[in-house]
This record gives C-alpha cells, sequence and structure tokens, in this order.
C-alpha cells in the first residue's frame, strides 16, 4: 500500500529543518547514554461503528487500506467490548479506566444548561499522562459535559478542538439533534466559526498542526472523529466510489473510508516528523452502528450479530479495536475478550506510568502480547433498566432491546435472555427455560459485582 502524498500542505514548507533538528536531537539523547524517550499514545476512535466494519474485519465492500495496515503492524481483537452501547458512557470507560459506572456516567450526558457530565474528580488517560510529562490534545468529539468543569480542559488536556454535544453538522457545526439548534464548535474553550469547512478537514489541519508542533516530546492524542455518526456526510470522493451501493450503506460506507483516508494522513505526518516509530496506535469504535432514523435505518455491519448502538446483544457493544507500535507484536490477532476500560492500565504499563489512578478497574492487555489467555473472566454492563453479564461463553441479558430487528423479540418472555456465543454468537435463541439454574448462577454473578443494585435483581424477577 502507498499513501498519497500528493495534496499540498501548508506545514510542508518547514519539515525538512524540523526533521533534521529531530535527527540532531536523537544522536545528541544516543550521545548521553539517555533512557529511550516514552511512545506517543495515539487514540482513534470512530464513531457508531459496525462490528465487522474494516475489510480486515470481514468487510467485502468496504476499502480500509490505512486501518487495515495498523492491524497488519500490530494487534487486532476479535473480541473487544465498549463499556456501553451508548457514546458518553463508552468514552467516559475508555478515559478513566472504569466502567461507566464506576465514572459515575452511566448515560449520555445531556445537552442545553443542565450539568452532567464526566465528573471534574475523575482521573482521565490526559491527567495521568500530563503527570508524566506529556502535551495532551483532545481532537474532534467530546460529549462528556458541555460546560465548565467538565470540558477536556478541565479533564487533563492542554488542547482541544471540536464539539462538546453528541453530534453536529460536518459544514455549519450545528447540534441539531433537538431544538433550539445551537452552534457547537470550540477551541480551547472559546467558540470559533468555521461555517462551511467540513469537519474531518479541520480535525486533521489541527492534528497535524498539533503533531508539527509536539513531536519533539512525548504526546497524547485522542482524535475522537464524528463518523460514520449521523449526519452522514462522507467527502465526494468517496461517495462517487460506493455510488452503486444502496443507500444507507453508500453514504455510511463512504463516512467509513473517509476515516480510513484521514487515518492515512496522520500516520504520513508522523513519519515525516520521524515520530511513526515511537507512536502507539490504539483504533477501535466506542460501540455498534446505528439504526435510528437520522441514518436512515442503518448502514452499518455487524455480521452474524445480533443487535446495534442502544443494545447489549453482541452487535452493540462488540467492535473492531488495534493496537499497533513499538513492542507490539505485528499481524497477530486476539481472542481472548478485553474492554474499552483496559486501555488506560494498558496505555499506564506502555509509557511506566508506576501509580494508576484510584479506582480503576480495567486490566492492562499486555500480558495478551505473550499468551492469548482470559484476562475477564466476567464481564458486566449496564444502561437504564439494561444490564447483562458475561461469564465464559454464556451470557445473560436482562430487559434487551434490538435495534437491528434481526430476530423476533418477545418483550414478555424474552425479558430475561440467555445465550451461549460459542454455539450461537447470533444469540438468536433464547436458552434461558431451558438453563435455569445457568440463568440464576449469572444473576448471582451479577449480584456481585460492585455496581448492582437491589431494582436491578427486581428487573430479573429476583
Amino acid at each position: 500500500m502507498s499513501l498519497n502524498l500528493a495534496n499540498p500542505r501548508s506545514l510542508r514548507t518547514f519539515r525538512p529543518a524540523k526533521i533534521l533538528w529531530s535527527a540532531f536531537l536523537l544522536l545528541a539523547v544516543l550521545a548521553r547514554g539517555a533512557e529511550p524517550r516514552p511512545p506517543n499514545i495515539v487514540i482513534l476512535l470512530t464513531d457508531d461503528q459496525g462490528a465487522i466494519d474494516v475489510h480486515s474485519y470481514g468487510s467485502t465492500d468496504l476499502q480500509t487500506p490505512n486501518i487495515d495496515a495498523l492491524g497488519n503492524r500490530g494487534i487486532r481483537f476479535s473480541h473487544f467490548y465498549a463499556g456501553s452501547s451508548v457514546c458518553s458512557p463508552a468514552r467516559a470507560s475508555i478515559l478513566t479506566g472504569k466502567s461507566p459506572q464506576g465514572a459515575e456516567l452511566s448515560v449520555n450526558a445531556p445537552h442545553g444548561k443542565r450539568m452532567p457530565g464526566l465528573p471534574p474528580d475523575q482521573v482521565t488517560i490526559a491527567e495521568m499522562l500530563t503527570s508524566e510529562g506529556y502535551a495532551t490534545a483532545l481532537i474532534g468529539k467530546w460529549h462528556l459535559g458541555d460546560k465548565k468543569p467538565l470540558r477536556p480542559l478541565d479533564q487533563g488536556f492542554d488542547y482541544s478542538f471540536g464539539f462538546y454535544q453528541g453530534c453536529i453538522d460536518n459544514y455549519s457545526h450545528f447540534f441539531f439533534w433537538v431544538p433550539p439548534n445551537r452552534h457547537d464548535l470550540w477551541e480551547n474553550g472559546t467558540e470559533i466559526f468555521e461555517s462551511g469547512k467540513y469537519f474531518p478537514d479541520l480535525m486533521e489541519n489541527r492534528a497535524r498542526h498539533f503533531i508539527a508542533t509536539h513531536h519533539d516530546k512525548p504526546f497524547f492524542m485522542y482524535y475522537a472523529m464524528n463518523q460514520p455518526h449521523y449526519p452522514l456526510q462522507p467527502t465526494d470522493k468517496w461517495r462517487e466510489y460506493y455510488k452503486d451501493l444502496p443507500m444507507p450503506r453508500r453514504d455510511y460506507a463512504g463516512c467509513i473510508s473517509t476515516i480510513d483516508e484521514r487515518i492515512g494522513e496522520l500516520v504520513a505526518d508522523l513519519k515525516l516528523y520521524g515520530a511513526y516509530d515511537n507512536t502507539i496506535f490504539i483504533f477501535l469504535a466506542d460501540q455498534g452502528y446505528s439504526c435510528e432514523d437520522r441514518t436512515f435505518g442503518g448502514g452499518g455491519n455487524a455480521g452474524p450479530l445480533r443487535g446495534a448502538k442502544f443494545d447489549f446483544f453482541e452487535g452493540g457493544i462488540r467492535v473492531p479495536a488495534i493496537i499497533a507500535g513499538p513492542g507490539i507484536p505485528a499481524g497477530r490477532w486476539i481472542e481472548s475478550p478485553a474492554m474499552g476500560m483496559d486501555l488506560l492500565p494498558t496505555i499506564a504499563a506502555l509509557c511506566g506510568v508506576k501509580e494508576l489512578p484510584a479506582g480503576v478497574e480495567g486490566t492492562s492487555l499486555l500480558p495478551l502480547l505473550n499468551k492469548d489467555e482470559t484476562l475477564h473472566p466476567v464481564m458486566y454492563w449496564k444502561r437504564n433498566e439494561q444490564w447483562a453479564v458475561r461469564e465464559g461463553d454464556w451470557k445473560l441479558l436482562v430487559n434487551p432491546r434490538d435495534d437491528a430487528h434481526k430476530f423476533p423479540l418477545d418483550p414478555v418472555k424474552d425479558k430475561v435472555f440467555l445465550a451461549n456465543l460459542k454455539t450461537d454468537v447470533s444469540e438468536s435463541h433464547n436458552l434461558a427455560a431451558e438453563n435455569p439454574e445457568k440463568v440464576q448462577a449469572l444473576i448471582n454473578r451479577f449480584q456481585q459485582w460492585q455496581h448492582c443494585e437491589p431494582e436491578d435483581l427486581k428487573e430479573a424477577g429476583r
């Protein structure tokens, strides 16, 4: 695969001098015998992406060469789980290394005058790495609170650019989900106006500038893309490329390839600055694809998995995930389950952080680099009246929903739903009536979870 470097870039004019200076500094460090510099960390987070919507994950109609290249360079997870099936809790889990309940944000952060979001006393990856001397940046979607002290600069980020709400139009930058429509584009806490400019282009421009000005020290970039979340607005290039696909797959696919192209551009910049070989890339989606009306009822693909965004069936919480970079084995698939909350302790281990923030519930994934073995014998999810627990191949869901409508779901008979993922990965058959002892055993497991509450057991009829 070759990277497209044909596009003119305003920063290129001074790059040769920067590269020579970086080489000089590297030689000086080596001459002094100093310890190697900690790795840069770049999290590439997509928004509402289907479980197989990467070519190397099984999609036959998508072009994702840059994401695939990261996977070839590192490890891919076949059973990576989001902390929740909606945006804010899943993102809070990633950034704090906790379950959404532990991060105190188990539902989407609201808009408007209300204050809820990620509490200021929660310690993020950015805050952890700032204490280690890292420069930190949030570029893209935040969705963890839109008022002070809940904004990115309040949560450890030195630099922030993007929007605070759940979505914006890519050209007007207005939040439009519910009225009144309002403008939502901010840089370092100041509202800015770039009407008519494509938001992914604005993101890329800021990311390139951050790399240009911070590549000579360790940095953490949380690059939180707003696609393929609605509105489905790919570039004309990719809309034309996928013109023969039916809607909404056509524009959804265009968004995925728009994302992939931007990732390739960031990789190219890091190579030009000599930072690529010392950068850990973490690619993942926040949760499953959307079937909402604003996405024309779908467009994403979870393959054989049941469910979508909002659901605790596999299609709502199992996501593509890749870790690549120095020290990471190349081209391996990891079968053992992992979760979004594992990323903070994993990053801490990669960066030499000696003490984790208090209350971290995730587990470092570094042991999986040497041996593919289970780190999460039991996993839990909870949002509103829904909850789920997985132990081994067995998974119990209470008050499940299936926004993809792949199979009938009876609100009474399927209120307590038992599946065996080894024999039925599609979770199409409710095995609860045939296995009452297993149902009770998993309810008991869930009851042992620190975030289980009495009303959760009432929902299960216990």
